[in-house]
């Protein structure tokens, strides 16, 4: 039984540190590619359903939100980066022991954020959304739906450091497979909800919550069932103190760059909320209709991250820059393509959110700037996971703080405050601009941390 157990997971694993890396990343990249845009379908289904059934006011509640979900929830998720970075390397070093106490405390620590973020959704949600100006027919529909959708930040927190304990031994299938059941039964809900009970956002919150918690039993049972150092015991479930601080090492810093950039896209959401409910709708459907592109890309920095920690624990130092120009080779590819697809196919794809034309035009003028140099951004991620997966971390961090927060906040209570630079259009310039500043920052740390390992490892 063992024997055919072990046999079963093996088949989802990957061994990264040997053979071709162009054909494992391409293995890798398009199952997490699927996943997360099933992910993200999650919330598009909730847009699709309100914008089409309920109105563009509760289009707007629920768009809105989009970003303040980010900044709470990513500080959070940076520890599961921290997770899939030691996961990754102690796998690829066969370090059982250190590997099993790795898994049990990344699925404790998911537990604890999971609370934390629900008590922080539920309490604050409605000053939060106060303070990002959020216009007033829209508020008490933004409310509810961020209360609703905080009550089942446990499950998101667990499915998310699942799949990245997944992620790093190279399995990437099943948490696809998961999703998928999971989000066939969030659509049927919405419509369930929305349509025939007439809950509106309370619906589709709801709804997204029933389908995180599915998600999230999946993943567990998986890793209850498998065997090895990813095996999850309840017994065995508690903080290992080193490895929890190795987790913080990495983490952290990564934690603290995911709210640089959810913050500056508070910031901005803010900015974009000054204009009116049309434009706050316009632009909340053209970001759900981006983050496909995104996740698309975000595939090859996660696999960027997880090859690296693979190789460097198996000390096949060799394949490290070969990784970084693979990844950076696949994401530009992904990134100018999809992006400029969505842009060619933005009147049509927008009509999928909402029936107003003023709506769609506002949603054009995000992607006509964003959605077309969005391969920057993907390059930008993929340098950050090379050097996460080399062990820095604060590094990009910092990097991020200057390059793309601080940019962006610059321009907003600088220039933006003028007349001739107060429009959407100046507003969604300072993402570019930002990537490729941030992007050319990190290439030059990522040659200095190269040199320096170099010498460590004497090559």
């Amino acid at each position: 039984m063992f024997k055919a157990k072990n046999k079963e997971t093996k088949k989802y694993e990957m061994d990264m540190c040997s053979g071709s890396i162009l054909k494992k990343m391409l293995l890798f990249t398009v199952p997490l590619m699927c996943s997360s845009i099933l992910q993200l379908l999650f919330n598009a289904a909730d847009v699709i359903v309100v914008g089409s059934f309920v109105g563009d006011n509760a289009l707007a509640a629920v768009g809105s939100n989009t970003a303040l979900i980010n900044l709470l929830t990513n500080f959070f998720l940076g520890f599961s980066i921290g997770a899939n970075v030691l996961v990754a390397r102690f796998y690829g070093a066969k370090q059982e022991k250190e590997l099993k106490e790795t898994v049990h405390t990344a699925i404790m620590v998911s537990i604890y954020s999971g609370i934390a973020l629900t008590l922080i959704g539920c309490i604050g949600a409605k000053q939060i959304l106060i303070w990002m100006k959020t216009p007033k027919d829209v508020l008490p529909l933004a409310t509810l739906y961020l209360r609703i959708y905080f009550i089942g930040m446990t499950a998101t927190m667990l499915y998310n450091f699942g799949s990245a304990i997944l992620r790093a031994v190279g399995d990437t299938r099943r948490p696809l497979y998961y999703l998928t059941a999971a989000g066939i039964i969030n659509v049927a809900l919405n419509l369930l909800f929305v349509i025939v009970l007439k809950m509106s956002v309370a619906g589709v919150a709801l709804a997204t919550v029933i389908s995180e918690c599915i998600s999230a039993f999946l993943v567990i049972r998986c890793m209850r069932r498998s065997e090895g150092g990813i095996r999850l015991e309840w017994k065995s479930l508690r903080i290992y103190p080193q490895k929890f601080l190795k987790i913080l090492q990495i983490g952290l810093p990564a934690s603290f760059q995911g709210i640089i950039f959810s913050i500056s896209n508070v910031i901005i959401q803010a900015s974009v909320n000054s204009f009116g409910a049309t434009v706050v709708a316009g632009n909340s459907a053209a970001a759900n209709i981006e983050g496909f592109v995104y996740v698309s890309m975000n595939a090859f920095h996660q696999a960027a991250i997880s090859f690296t920690s693979q190789n460097i624990g198996a000390a096949k130092y060799e394949r490290v820059n070969k990784i970084l120009y693979t990844a950076e080779l696949c994401v530009i590819v992904v990134g100018i393509v999809l992006g400029n697809m969505a842009v060619f196919f933005g009147h049509p794809l927008l009509g999928m959110y909402t029936s107003s034309e003023a709506v769609m035009e506002a949603g054009m003028k995000r992607m006509g700037v964003i959605a077309r140099t969005y391969a920057l951004c993907g390059m930008m991620d993929v340098m950050v996971g090379s050097l996460r997966g080399l062990g820095y971390s604060v590094m990009p961090m910092l990097v991020s703080l200057v390059g793309a927060c601080g940019l962006r906040l610059l321009w907003i209570f600088t220039f933006f405050q003028h007349a001739p630079f107060h429009t959407t259009t100046s507003l969604y310039l300072t993402y570019p601009a930002s990537w490729i500043i941030t992007f050319s920052a990190h290439v030059i740390c990522f040659m200095i941390v190269r040199k320096k390992l170099a010498k460590r490892w004497g090559k």
